[in-house]
């Protein structure tokens, strides 16, 4: 039924057309004859007036009256391609026209109307163009190549013909279509309308003569059994072939048509022993001959399409056959490679066109994807791994990486065989879990830690290979191609740092071992002569470009490994923070912007491993001793480290590492001392229960030197991230110590002990401390940031330093526990009347000396506070001596501070 409407729609469209075409061919026949008439008098005529349409002449051929003798007027036939037609429109001259014109300005005038009315009359033919030139002709190849199939379908309903002569009725069909359009586009075929290219009538005519080919060869061996597999499979393809080569001629359109034949012949043709050698030396006969039409035509789309029906059959095989012939895998693998790099890419070797240009070979993206994930199948699948095919694999990797060598364009390959390699050895690391997800990619992998000896020289063999080929064309295009250089160098360094990593947690000891450190130490020495190899080779030499950074960076990361393999916990992170030093001394032989980098590398690693373990050598190693154990060595040698290497970086290469560097060691500063006080508090313990208030004072002494160090960064290199990031360290420094220090681990509310040690105690670490930080940070960013943001922290340090005080005085009186259940006592009532009268007195006379109103303030709110104290409080719960001191000593200060405030305003008012 669908036929049906098509082939109804398609004869009601081709009569409007052909109708329409009969009216215009008349008005055309009569316009040429008045035409000639013109002509033959010789009268010459006026040009036309501008503005004014040539009357009669067709809509969709523009007036081109460029005055000229009628035997300079001919068309001019040229040679159309099917690809590129050249769409010419006849001249036409409409009616009054001149045949010879009489001067210059009578041959210009003419021009004018035409170039006008040539977009009306283009819009005006659009829909007809489309259909009389394209629909048409692309309607009618659909309709042969359909009534071929529908005429065997009729002859075996009505039982007219038998199989063999219906089945030669069909191939005889499609053979005329073929010799039809081999005819029509030798005997001087051309397009000659604008936008019908796509309508090339010989493409068509052999696309359908094809498709019919195809039917008649498959149904003579799937439907009636008349040819074997093998001659149907070999007419099958050599149909494909065919159409494929004779798309030189015919078109893209073509090519696809016979590249998608051949590519489905294997499906369509079915045996009872399959022949894998049949199937890929055919599939790599057809990718080469499609490869090389391609590459003639430049047709990137359709060389890909053949890679990817390659792939596709590989994979397919390697997971569906019952026993894999490895030769034929091998053979397909390496034949795709071979036609990449001989077929395809050929061309641009001309005159060292493959160096020069930029950019890559996108099409080679394919064949990297399937060769890579053959690969990975030999190499995860635990069937083929026992086989001992994962050798197999890593050839397939190396002729990956051999290829982008000798290939410079097909660097997809690079990365393709490189995330092959990382997926492969992140699959045998232990526990499983980690390399089944890492490996999930459709293909039934499970962990491999078969055959560590096997597992350990491929490992090995692969790092070579990408270090070798890595930094020789790293070097070899880093003045020409920093991107590709990049990308060399990137996969030198990656590749054989995973391999170490995966092999070292794999089968060596995790805790210390110098056989793995070893091969460490030999990386650090081959990346570091490597980037300083390529650097000789930059324009200018010795720049430090991206190659550089990623070979040093190489360099920073497997000396970090190889410290954690040769030394124990404690050592490996003081060693890690020495080893900052390193790269910002090298800063005075090479001004590379990666060494300060990787100096912020080693800090930001040492930070990792503290916050693992802020124990450094684990809670049950730690001396009890105060100050000088494991933890002065954890976090003081790195501060001093890293405050050498900003003093260092300042000196020579400066800028944004330098910033990190002065920040890292401010940071570990405050975390020695807080963890050293913390370690003296808690006897030597540094547990992981529930955070406590020492605990809690820690993280906000940090947060507050955080936001301090943030604020010195953007001071030296202004930065909107640095700005709100530092705003928003205090703001959550004072969230800490509203909610954590004043309420939920009040040791008002929870009676937690406050220590033994009369100064040095819970109180000095949890309120002192974070008040003298707080105001000194509310004194530093007072003309930096908001004046908001300096009295918020002001008010904070106030709300600190009233807590210490008061809750000090409760431990004097009741000791180390100072729990508002164990009530108070009248003298302890006295203290605190007289502390806060002192207090506020304290926050006037600094509020007045540094010019701070909310100082000032926070000084009238508590007096105010002590004022309701004593007149509420006091006055029922004190007797005798007590209750007549304190009203004496709250007047005496209310009278003092109103004297100090009309002094203040007399001398004010002096000074006006």
């Amino acid at each position: 039924m669908f036929f049906s409407l098509i082939a109804i729609a398609a004869v009601i469209a081709l009569f409007v057309i052909i109708s329409r075409q009969q009216t215009r061919i008349g008005l055309i026949e009569r316009e040429l004859g008045a035409l000639r008439s013109l002509v033959l008098s010789g009268v010459p005529q006026p040009a036309p007036k501008a503005g004014t349409a040539t009357e009669g002449a067709p809509s969709e051929a523009p007036a081109a009256t460029t005055a000229r003798p009628a035997s300079e007027a001919a068309p001019q036939a040229a040679a159309a391609t099917p690809d590129e037609p050249k769409a010419e429109a006849p001249t036409q001259a409409g009616e009054g026209a001149s045949a010879e014109p009489t001067g210059p300005a009578e041959a210009a005038q003419p021009a004018a109307p035409a170039q006008a009315a040539a977009p009306v009359a283009a819009r005006q033919t659009d829909v007809e163009t489309a259909l009389g030139t394209r629909w048409a002709v692309w309607v009618g190849g659909i309709a042969l190549a359909l009534g071929g199939l529908f005429l065997i379908r009729y002859t075996i309903e009505a039982g007219i013909f038998g199989p063999g002569v219906r089945l030669t009725m069909a191939g005889i069909l499609g053979l005329v279509l073929i010799a039809g359009a081999e005819f029509v586009r030798r005997t001087g075929f051309r397009v000659p309308v604008q936008g019908a290219a796509g309508a090339y009538i010989p493409s068509i005519l052999t696309a359908a003569g094809a498709f019919i080919l195809f039917g008649t060869v498959y149904a003579a061996h799937g439907i009636y059994g008349f040819i074997s597999p093998a001659p149907a499979f070999t007419l099958l393809g050599a149909i494909g072939i065919a159409a494929i080569a004779a798309s030189l001629i015919h078109g893209l359109a073509l090519a696809g048509i016979g590249l998608l034949g051949a590519m489905v012949t294997p499906a369509l043709v079915a045996s009872q022993a399959p022949n894998p050698w049949a199937l890929f030396v055919y599939l790599a006969i057809v990718l080469a001959a499609t490869a090389a039409i391609a590459r003639i035509r430049d047709w990137k789309a359709l060389v890909a399409a053949a890679f990817a029906g390659t792939g596709i059959w590989t994979i397919l095989y390697l997971v569906d056959a019952p026993d894999v012939n490895l030769a034929a895998v091998l053979f397909i693998s390496l034949a795709t490679l071979a036609v990449l790099a001989f077929v395809w890419l050929a061309l641009f070797l001309i005159a060292g066109r493959d160096e020069a240009e930029p950019g890559f070979d996108w099409p080679s993206i394919v064949p990297g994807l399937f060769v890579a994930l053959t690969a990975l199948e030999l190499s995860v699948d635990p069937v083929f791994a026992k086989a001992g095919y994962a050798l197999h694999g890593a050839v397939l990797l190396a002729a990956l990486v051999a290829v982008a060598l000798y290939r410079p364009r097909a660097l997809p390959l690079l990365f393709a065989a490189g995330l092959a390699t990382v997926l492969i050895y992140l699959g045998i690391i232990p526990p499983a879990t980690i390399g089944a997800d890492a490996l999930d990619v459709g293909l039934g992998a499970e962990p491999l830690a078969a055959s560590d000896a096997m597992t350990f020289r491929v490992g090995i063999a692969l790092a070579l290979v990408f270090v070798g080929a890595g930094f020789w064309d790293a070097r070899r295009f880093a003045a020409s191609a920093p991107v590709r250089s990049a990308s060399w160098a990137a996969w030198a360094v990656i590749a054989p740092l995973l391999v170490l990593t995966a092999l070292w947690l794999t089968f060596g000891d995790i805790d210390r071992d110098l056989g793995y450190a070893l091969p460490g130490l030999l990386l650090v020495l081959v990346f570091a002569g490597g980037g300083e190899w390529i650097a000789r080779s930059e324009e200018p030499p010795l720049a430090g470009g991206p190659a550089v950074s990623f070979a040093l960076g190489g360099a920073g990361v497997a000396g970090l490994l190889m410290l954690h393999m040769a030394f124990s916990s404690g050592w490996t992170t003081v060693l890690l923070g020495a080893a900052a030093i390193v790269p910002a001394l090298a800063t005075r032989w090479r001004s590379y912007p990666v060494l300060g980098w990787i100096a912020v590398g080693a800090a930001v690693a040492v930070l990792g491993r503290v916050a693992f373990d802020p124990t450094i050598v684990g809670a049950a190693a730690l001396s009890r001793t105060p100050v000088f154990n494991w933890l002065l060595l954890g976090y003081g040698v790195p501060a001093f480290a890293f405050g050498f290497a900003a003093w260092q970086l300042a000196r020579t290469t400066n800028g944004r590492p330098r910033l990190a560097m002065e920040a890292a060691s401010a940071l570990f500063a405050l975390l020695t001392i807080a963890m050293l006080v913390r370690h003296s508090m808690h006897g030597g313990v540094i547990d992981t229960g529930p955070v406590t208030l020492g605990e809690q004072a820690i993280y906000t002494l940090i947060a507050l030197g955080a936001g301090a160090i943030l604020v010195a960064i953007d001071m030296r290199s202004p930065s909107s991230v640095l700005r709100y990031g530092s705003m928003a360290a205090g703001v959550v420094s004072a969230g800490l110590i509203v909610i954590q220090h004043f309420m939920v681990l009040n040791p008002l509310v929870t009676d937690e002990s406050t220590g033994t040690i009369p100064f040095f105690n819970l109180l000095f670490l949890a309120y002192l401390l974070p008040a003298i930080a707080a105001g000194a940070l509310a004194l530093y960013v007072r003309d930096k940031r908001p004046r908001w943001y300096a009295a918020m922290l002001a008010l904070v340090a106030s709300l600190l330093a009233f807590a210490y005080a008061t809750l000090s005085v409760r431990r004097l009186f009741k000791g180390e526990f100072i729990g508002l259940w164990s009530g108070l006592g009248q003298l302890e009532t006295y203290t605190y009347s007289a502390l806060w009268l002192v207090i506020g007195v304290a926050l006037l006379t600094a509020g007045v000396w540094l010019r701070s109103q909310v100082l000032r303030i926070a000084s009238a709110v508590l007096i105010a506070v002590a004022v309701l104290k004593v007149f509420l409080f006091d006055m029922s719960e004190l007797e005798g001596v007590l209750r007549a001191l304190s009203f004496i000593g709250l007047g005496a200060v209310l009278i003092g501070i109103g004297l100090f405030y009309q002094r203040l305003l007399t001398r004010a008012a002096r000074e006006r």
